[in-house]
């Protein structure tokens, strides 16, 4: 009984990796954090779970969030303010999640798009069907020296049944980044299905949190401290493949 009493508190559960690259933290720029403070309370859960350089990759999406360079930018001076009065221990990098339609046509044409480090480019497919030029589109990206990495690839339901198209965009050099809330059944069974496989077969590159929300930060936090998850790590040598930290 002694012992019982004595015992001291669980570490809380970290990852692997130590950069996010996917998130929505940058303030009220889209329907991720709305203020400075949902901000930092979502980068205090962050740290928590291990991670030191979070790459803010709010959406850029014709009619709903136009963003430019120029509004995340600003926004994300912001937040490195508030982070250095803070005191938190963590990087901030601003880039963006492009969804690829009219809008983003124009400001890709332009020039207007701001690259992770390492000039990736986090492109968002459409969710209704499979874009009919997409191979040329991400072989020019990468003719241009950017590369390209396609956002829970796991989530657009037409690739459910037509996994071939997976095999060939990742032969095609694309970069896969799962999202953490699909494994762990935020987005429903079709999803966290997708993503195993993907997972199993070789083709997740890259985990992302896609973060929203303090909610979001919750459940991927306790989602690695599952079995489930340390099962999964183990028996498919993630730490290995895994490639967060090589955008740099």
């Amino acid at each position: 009984m002694f012992n019982l009493f004595n015992r001291k508190p669980k570490e809380p559960a970290t990852l692997f990796y130590q950069t996010d690259v996917h998130s929505h933290i940058l303030p009220g720029v889209d329907h991720g954090a709305q203020n400075l403070s949902d901000s930092l309370d979502m980068l205090r859960l962050q740290l928590e779970m291990g991670i030191s350089r979070v790459i803010c990759t709010s959406h850029v999406t014709a009619d709903t969030f136009e963003n430019t360079p120029e509004s995340l930018t600003n926004a994300g001076e912001l937040l490195k303010e508030a982070v250095a009065e803070e005191g938190l221990p963590i990087e901030l990098f601003v880039s963006a999640e492009y969804r690829i339609d009219e809008y983003w046509s124009k400001e890709y044409a332009a020039g207007h798009v701001l690259p992770m480090p390492g000039k990736y480019l986090l492109l968002e497919n459409s969710f209704v069907q499979e874009l009919i030029e997409i191979d040329e589109l991400m072989f020019d990206v990468q003719v241009k020296g950017y590369h390209p990495i396609l956002a829970h690839p796991e989530r657009y339901r037409y690739y459910t049944y037509n996994r071939e198209r997976y095999e060939k965009l990742h032969k095609g050099n694309v970069k896969f980044q799962v999202n953490l809330l699909s494994l762990a059944g935020y987005f429903g069974k079709g999803a966290k299905v997708n993503a195993m496989w993907l997972i199993e077969n070789g083709l997740c590159d890259m985990l992302g949190s896609d973060m929203h929300s303090v909610e979001h930060a919750l459940i991927i936090k306790d989602y690695i401290a599952s079995k489930e998850w340390r099962k999964l790590v183990e028996k498919f040598d993630l730490k290995k493949r895994i490639r967060n930290d090589r955008v740099k």
